[in-house]
């Protein structure tokens, strides 16, 4: 919560947070407190576009938090707009043009708006940016400069820390949330931020001490059954079960559906009406097993996921840490089993370093194997084979 007087100070703010760790009140609040010591909107400005944008990697995450978003805005008559990708462009450019404080987009589908002249961005002068690294692996970096730069440069805040502030003018507030710091956004800090305070909450990259992890070694062939037997043990509690590829995930789920399970599943190649239909339904307890690639990897809530059952490793810790984090959210404790198998070494030396600095078991096979003693692209160091000449003078 350290962010909240921040962004009341129009300070800006890096936010390294861990999934769960309810950050979305941390910029809402602000952004709400500062919309509502603004003259309201009329007619005169309506057209020159939002007050406030808030960026994020998924469409899910953005309708998340415009889902929050609303329950506070609706009691200060401050209107918000979701601009997502699956639904009407068109409608969405009108629904801003009809006048709207607050803008909850993904970066794809707002720079489509902003290019065909549907929006502006004249009067925006409060920003943030939620999952920046997440963005930015999805490979929407130049959208984000692209919606950044449609702003008026000229609230930006001096680059020079010392120059005084006009307490006249009105700022450029930019807010960014990451749970890890690659250099890509780095690089978007350096650029659009100004003095920023730093506050992380937890540890960057880190798993929530609320989750037991467990890793078993496994062959691909016995995952199936080793899934059955943790399913079965659920009762009335809910999983979500992580799988790489989107034709994966649609043949585990249609295996679990002839099994009886009540199981739906989320990924890319989903329409959007159908991942809205998967998401209400394991909300609401219609459906407990949650089969999902990584689209749904990051930032979606729903709240008490007793169990994260990695089916498939993913190919870094980064992703391992965000889906294990879809469980022990909000104070509560969870269990995250993930299936490793020789495939999967690429993560060993990763994944054994996470597990150790947990306090989590780490498999045998795991802990002996060659690959997990050495950060991969490093050569140890190694005494001479018997072949090797050695030259003395």
């Amino acid at each position: 919560m350290a962010a909240i007087p921040l962004g009341l100070q129009q300070r800006d703010v890096i936010g390294i947070a861990e999934t769960g760790s309810g950050k979305t009140a941390a910029f809402v609040l602000p952004m709400l407190t500062y919309i509502s010591k603004l003259p309201p909107m009329s007619e005169e400005n309506e057209a020159e576009g939002p007050l406030a944008v808030v960026m994020a990697p998924t469409r899910e995450l953005a309708q998340q938090i415009e889902d929050e978003t609303v329950k506070f805005a609706h009691y200060l008559g401050i209107k918000v707009v979701s601009i997502v990708g699956g639904q009407s462009i068109e409608e969405q450019g009108f629904k801003i043009r009809q006048g709207c404080e607050v803008v909850i987009a993904t970066p794809g589908r707002l720079i489509d708006c902003l290019e065909r002249r549907y929006a502006v961005l004249n009067q925006c002068n409060y920003v943030v940016l939620d999952e920046a690294d997440r963005m930015i692996d999805m490979g929407f970096e130049p959208q984000v400069m692209g919606v950044l730069d449609a702003m008026p440069s000229s609230n930006l805040k001096p680059e020079n820390e010392d120059e005084e502030l006009d307490e006249k003018r009105i700022y450029r507030t930019t807010y960014m949330f990451s749970a890890t710091m690659p250099t890509a956004v780095e690089r978007l800090a350096r650029k659009y931020l100004r003095n920023p305070v730093v506050v992380t909450i937890g540890t960057a990259g880190k798993a929530t001490d609320l989750i037991t992890q467990h890793v078993i070694m496994v062959k691909e062939q016995d995952k199936m059954h080793m899934l059955q037997k943790l399913l079965n043990d659920l009762d009335d509690k809910t999983a979500m079960v992580f799988i790489n590829t989107k034709k994966s995930a649609d043949y585990l789920s249609k295996t679990l559906d002839k099994g009886g399970y009540k199981v739906t599943t989320l990924h890319g190649g989903k329409s959007q009406e159908q991942r809205e239909i998967s998401l209400e339904g394991f909300r609401n307890k219609r459906f407990n097993v949650f089969v999902a690639t990584d689209v749904a990897g990051r930032g979606i809530d729903i709240p008490d996921v007793a169990h994260v059952i990695n089916f498939d490793m993913p190919g870094n810790i980064e992703m391992y840490t965000h889906r294990i984090g879809r469980t022990g959210r909000a104070g509560k404790t969870g269990v995250a089993t993930t299936f490793l198998t020789l495939q999967d070494k690429d993560v060993f030396y990763d994944l054994k370093q996470m597990l150790t600095q947990s306090n989590s078991l780490v498999p045998p096979e795991l802990a002996r194997h060659e690959v997990s003693k050495f950060k991969p692209g490093t050569v140890p160091d190694r005494p001479p084979r018997r072949n090797d000449y050695v030259f003395t003078h």
